[in-house]
């Protein structure tokens, strides 16, 4: 067993040994280490605290510890500190806020402090512990702008795969337009050369047939048997006449080259002269009825366009009626513009044909055995278009059809 004074030793030398430690531990650390008082005035700082802040040995002791936070923060920290004291325990500042600290230069640096309050002779202190994480807050930026471009670049591609789509999209509907067109304008061919082989075939076989005819009858007994089939020669020649100008309307339509050229004239007089002209086409016992509504009879409008809309519906309506049937035409002229109506009491149109009857080609299901190109209709839509009218049509199967067209007066 060792002397008392021995063990009295060996305690002192334990208690040296301790105090050296904790003296280079406080002395040598890498990260900065200092120590306030109850006033948080700067009693104890490390190497690594002064180089942090940039000030050489000794000089920061005493000196309150706002001096190591940036001016525009010196006055809260002053209250952060006061509820520290009031309150103290172990724990990091900081958290889910930036901290930073003040050099000696006045730049200012990112930093993470952990406080630890402790006693000793009945006096309160205060360990902070400083890190700079300055490389840490240069690489979190790094991973962020990397994040944030590789977010971008993702956009960037999700937009242009978008566009690429949308491109695809718009391209595969104008493909599938161009081949509903195409399909359509084979489609109109078919037709065309359907109709056109039928309605030519019929008066040129009717003109040879009635030629060979006529040269068979001779002297002025036959005469009436040549007058009849010189009629029908006549005929023919006008029902391919027609069918010529359709295709002749349509063509100059399609290529623009029908224009509205306005020009004042007598609707009255015109419509008149046009009834006048119809009746020698007229069938047997069919009478044509003209009236004119409205005080005024002068009108500006395109003379070609109402000439040829006149004849067509005139036409039609001499077409579909049966022989003994009358047929109103009627114009009126008033503040709201100028209308043209054609009333027959022919065959009439389905509710079915209706839908289609301004289509190219079409002929009505009751119409098949009557010659026509199917043309005729849609002709006058354009026509009336150019003009900035409108067409509408009632009908009944077996009672007849009326047609009234508008178009608003551009000038008295």
């Amino acid at each position: 067993m060792l002397p008392l004074w021995q063990c009295h030793n060996l305690s002192y030398l334990y208690a040296m040994e301790n105090e050296v430690s904790l003296d280079a531990l406080f002395e040598f650390a890498p990260e900065g280490i200092l120590i306030t008082n109850k006033a948080a005035e700067i009693i104890r700082i490390n190497p690594s605290a002064e180089r942090l802040f940039g000030y050489s040995k000794g000089e920061l002791l005493g000196k309150k510890i706002e001096v190591l936070i940036p001016n525009r923060f010196s006055e809260s920290h002053v209250k952060h500190r006061t509820d520290f004291n009031e309150k103290p325990k172990a724990r990091s500042m900081g958290a889910n806020i930036e901290l930073l600290g003040k050099r000696k230069d006045s730049t200012e640096f990112p930093v993470e402090v952990s406080l630890s309050p402790y006693s000793s002779n009945d006096e309160r202190f205060v360990i902070a512990f400083i890190v700079d994480i300055s490389e840490r807050k240069k690489a979190e930026d790094r991973v962020r702008n990397y994040s944030v471009e590789l977010t971008k670049q993702v956009q960037d591609r999700t937009l242009i795969l978008q566009e690429a789509v949308h491109e695809l999209e718009k391209t595969k509907e104008e493909l599938n337009n161009a081949l509903k067109k195409e399909k359509e304008l084979n489609d109109m061919k078919s037709r065309f050369v359907s109709m056109a082989s039928h309605e030519f075939r019929t008066p040129l076989a009717t003109i040879l047939s009635s030629l060979s005819l006529v040269s068979k009858y001779h002297g002025e007994e036959n005469e009436e048997k040549r007058n009849k089939h010189i009629a029908r020669i006549k005929s023919a020649i006008n029902n391919m006449t027609d069918i010529l100008n359709d295709f002749l309307s349509l063509s100059k339509l399609e290529e623009g080259k029908i224009a509205c050229e306005p020009e004042k004239f007598d609707l009255k007089a015109f419509a008149e002269d046009i009834v006048q002209e119809m009746s020698s086409v007229k069938k047997e016992g069919q009478k044509i009825e003209y009236k004119h509504t409205g005080k005024e009879t002068v009108v500006n409008l395109d003379k070609k366009l109402i000439k040829n809309i006149f004849f067509n519906l005139i036409s039609n309506a001499i077409k579909f009626s049966d022989e003994g049937k009358q047929i109103d035409v009627q114009t009126i002229v008033d503040n709201k513009g100028v209308s043209i109506v054609v009333r027959d009491r022919g065959i009439g149109i389905s509710e079915e044909d209706k839908e289609h009857l301004f289509e190219r080609f079409f002929r009505g299901q009751n119409a098949f055995n009557i010659q026509g190109t199917g043309l005729g209709l849609n002709i006058i839509l354009k026509y009336i278009e150019l003009m900035n009218g409108e067409i509408s049509v009632e009908s009944k199967l077996n009672e007849g059809t009326t047609f009234t067209i508008h178009i608003n007066k551009t000038n008295k």
